[in-house]
């Protein structure tokens, strides 16, 4: 019902939008001013992929559209977890209930760039997606801008897939596996073919990675296994208000509390598998630690990742150092991702962010995510599902191929890392073509520019992936 309540409430702004109801209706770039963007997205939780997409994708369409020209702003849940974040863009604070918000900073801008990878499914919650359509509707009803940049597409519950059909039609959302083009165009919204923006993201030196793993036990010789466990089965998150009322009287649901009147999805088979899940990665990495002297690190990139890792330690005999993103910034958590010889991971973004330093990974997917990613590097023997009654043996025997083949499979990664910049290059093209649709006066470049000019400023360790394998 409160999901109903989200969706009918976000569709009515929308609909208001379109008839000239709302304060700036219509508003657009006029020449000589900048242009206003709002990047809308699930910030500020210290979810180390959601951080880092922004930051890319600010970067790079700063640098495509001329900082001169541009006014950023991203959306932050919680701007104490967000400080020092986004350089050169003003934050502003999305509510746990946020249409009003939309409707009111939307008209302040001239368009909307949707920076969440995860925006159109309910995997993990309506209510996050029905944010991601409210506000790229309210855009293109006021005739703006409205651009989802590298987003993901997947199962839509009926009113929630409506809803993007209806409200995201004159939207363009550049997707970042082919799969999620076929889900949009089926809705009749028009797409193009992208990829993640975490690419391009430089974290601290490996000297500070290095450091943290020293102060917590490393040697510094021993190859670093890296291990992202998360809770897969307690999704999605929808809001209740008899549960908020339960939790704030009597203290109940105290477990799948998320926060103000979201709860994650509980019960005594999300509790089991969870147990199978993580009693399967414990006894295959125990295993794998008889066989191979290693040093292992838990690392939660999402904060509520935390009791994950925390489990999983315990059932090791409760030795293993847990790194949370809740303790480490994106720059501090990535440097610390790139120190491992090998990485089994949960976590799409801990993948993808190691990937540039070229470390060996295996996958163990929940969706279609991590899944696209392994089948691209050619890797699909290094693939597990969370479920898998067979998982122990599974990720054992992809621990050991890590270990034995990680030269080999390193080189896959690289490709892929290099061929991703590339498309992440088209991606910049696509956004600034549709600049120009909407706003044909706009100062965009002239001349011919090569694919690395349509991305953010590279790091060394990218630009010699690129000479090498370019």
């Amino acid at each position: 019902m409160m999901d109903f309540v989200l969706e009918a409430w976000v569709s009515s702004w929308i609909e208001r939008a379109r008839a000239g109801w709302m304060l700036g209706e219509g508003q657009r770039w006029k020449p000589g001013e900048k242009l206003k963007l709002l990047f809308a997205g699930y910030n500020g939780t210290r979810n180390t992929g959601s951080d880092v997409r922004p930051e890319e994708t600010l970067r790079q369409l700063r640098h495509i559209l001329g900082t001169e020209n541009v006014e950023f702003s991203a959306m932050s849940q919680n701007f104490e977890l967000t400080r020092g974040y986004f350089a050169g863009a003003e934050q502003v604070h999305l509510p746990d209930v946020f249409p009003p918000f939309l409707a009111r900073e939307i008209p302040k801008h001239h368009g909307v760039v949707v920076v969440e990878g995860s925006a159109f499914k309910s995997k993990f919650a309506n209510a996050l997606t029905t944010m991601i359509i409210g506000s790229l509707g309210l855009a293109a009803a006021q005739n703006k801008l409205a651009v989802g940049y590298g987003s993901e597409a997947g199962q839509m519950d009926p009113t929630v897939a409506r809803m993007c059909a209806r409200y995201c039609k004159s939207s363009l959302i550049i997707t970042r596996s082919e799969e999620s083009r076929t889900v949009l165009r089926e809705l009749g919204v028009p797409t193009e073919l992208g990829t993640d923006t975490a690419w391009t993201f430089e974290p601290l030196p490996p000297e500070y990675g290095r450091k943290a793993l020293t102060d917590a036990g490393w040697d510094g010789k021993l190859p670093v296994l890296i291990v992202c466990p998360i809770n897969p089965f307690w999704w999605p998150v929808k809001p209740s208000l008899v549960k908020y009322a339960a939790s704030a009287i009597t203290g109940a649901y105290k477990d799948s509390h998320y926060r103000t009147v979201y709860f994650h999805k509980s019960g005594h088979e999300v509790d089991a598998a969870f147990e199978r899940y993580l009693t399967a990665i414990a006894k295959a990495v125990g295993a794998f630690q008889q066989r191979r002297r290693v040093f292992t690190i838990l690392v939660a990139t999402e904060a509520l990742d935390a009791r994950a890792c925390r489990r999983v330690s315990e059932k090791l005999g409760g030795g293993l150092p847990v790194f949370t993103s809740e303790e480490h910034d994106m720059y501090q958590m990535v440097s610390i991702l790139r120190t491992g010889k090998m990485m089994a991971s949960s976590r799409y973004h801990g993948i993808v962010t190691s990937m540039p330093a070229l470390v060996p990974s295996a996958g163990i997917t929940m969706d279609e995510r991590i899944r696209n990613l392994m089948r691209e590097r050619g890797h699909q023997d290094l693939l597990m599902t969370v479920d898998d009654p067979e998982l122990e043996g599974k990720l054992l025997a992809a621990l050991e191929k890590l270990s034995c083949e990680g030269e080999a499979i390193a080189t896959g990664i690289a490709q892929t890392v290099v061929r991703n910049l590339k498309v992440m290059a088209r991606m910049g093209v696509y956004f600034e073509e549709e600049v120009q649709r909407r706003y044909p006066e706009f100062p965009t470049r002239r001349g011919e520019w090569s694919w690395e000019d349509y991305l953010p400023p590279m790091g060394q360790g990218l630009r010699e992936l690129v000479a090498a394998y370019g």
